[in-house]
């Protein structure tokens, strides 16, 4: 048993999930880089801590730290549908490296045709594999389903960067620089639905305060991947808009005129800088208790509202996973963008996450 006698709640987020601050720090927390360091052997522990902590029967002299760290590790690691240990790459704590070298050749090879295609192909394939990874093992995605989101994800991305750079030839050279952005924005608004399309065509699940399931509603499905799809954009557009202003003027330097070759690390070490803060803030844009009033349901939901209760219905989101839980009258949808931070960088931010 732990030495400490005040018991938490597992399952339930160390922090307070109604306030931003409280969100940011729980996905802090989870997408920390320094958790993908581990070795299987230090996941599988933290995963029996955790699992012995809920069945209360921890070791002797476990303490709280203890156990938050190991939940820590657990949620950073194990799909949270499925318990089975996600690839390294699929995971939130890869978002910030991944990313960053991702993001940052994008933004530094953006001039040539061979260049844009290529590095956004890259970046729609780990999209992908994320997106895999995350999956919500409660509504499987089709392996069909997965390939039509990539092809016309990638698509969307090729085909905007390649005609905006020909549009922007005579522009600023700035402008160009914003290419990429605009690319990966493009093709979030294909991507997201088509991987969360079993969501908008039959809606998610709706429950009373008992858990019991309402219905499901489409309405409430495009309010919640219309987040998702924000919360995505907003967590590449700092770095991704921000940087080509600083990166024109840098480039003029004399320091990089005798140094260009430098230009693609430092590019890279500052996105992953902004992405160590637009991650987790991006995921946290959305409280995770969303209320959406009845009168916006679709009528039959509304009939059946009626007959029970007549308050309102509050809509849990978290980027990606439709889940049900106890407490208020609810709709809890999981936007892993990357957790939709989980399709969003988790479907759980899921599908996670970032571009």
């Amino acid at each position: 048993m732990s030495t400490n006698t005040e018991r938490i709640d597992i399952d339930q987020p160390r922090w307070d999930q109604s306030t931003f601050i409280g969100r940011f720090k729980r996905f802090f927390n989870v997408a920390n880089p320094l958790n993908g360091l581990h070795s299987d052997k230090e996941l599988y522990q933290a995963k029996e801590l955790v699992q012995a902590y809920r069945e209360n029967r921890e070791p002797a002299g476990t303490t709280l730290d203890d156990v938050y760290k190991a939940k820590t590790i657990h949620d950073s690691a194990f799909h949270p549908d499925s318990g089975d240990l996600m690839n390294v790459i699929g995971r939130m704590s890869f978002q910030v490296p991944g990313g960053m070298i991702i993001t940052g050749c994008m933004l530094q090879w953006y001039r040539t045709m061979p260049a844009v295609i290529f590095w956004q192909w890259i970046n729609q394939s780990f999209n992908a594999l994320v997106n895999y990874t995350n999956r919500n093992a409660k509504s499987p995605i089709s392996t069909k389903q997965l390939g039509v989101a990539y092809v016309s994800a990638t698509t969307a991305a090729v085909a905007t960067a390649l005609a905006l750079n020909t549009l922007t030839k005579r522009a600023h050279p700035v402008v160009a620089r914003l290419v990429p952005f605009a690319a990966v924005a493009a093709a979030n608004c294909v991507n997201i639905p088509l991987m969360r399309q079993r969501e908008l065509l039959d809606g998610i699940i709706v429950s009373d305060k008992n858990g019991e399931n309402i219905g499901e509603s489409r309405i409430a499905a495009r309010k919640a991947i219309s987040q998702v799809c924000i919360s995505r954009i907003t967590m590449a557009a700092p770095g991704m808009t921000i940087l080509p202003f600083f990166m024109e003027r840098f480039d003029k330097t004399p320091f990089m005129k005798r140094l260009p070759f430098l230009g693609a690390p430092i590019q890279t070490f500052l996105v992953g800088m902004f992405l160590i803060v637009m991650t987790p803030a991006a995921c946290a844009i959305f409280p995770q208790k969303c209320s959406l009033s009845v009168d916006k349901l679709e009528p039959e939901l509304q009939e059946i509202i009626s007959k029970k209760h007549d308050s309102s219905i509050d809509k849990y989101l978290h980027n990606g996973k439709v889940l049900t839980s106890t407490g208020v009258m609810h709709t809890r949808v999981e936007i892993n963008q990357y957790e939709d931070c989980y399709n969003v960088i988790t479907s759980r931010i899921d599908d996670n996450v970032l571009s």
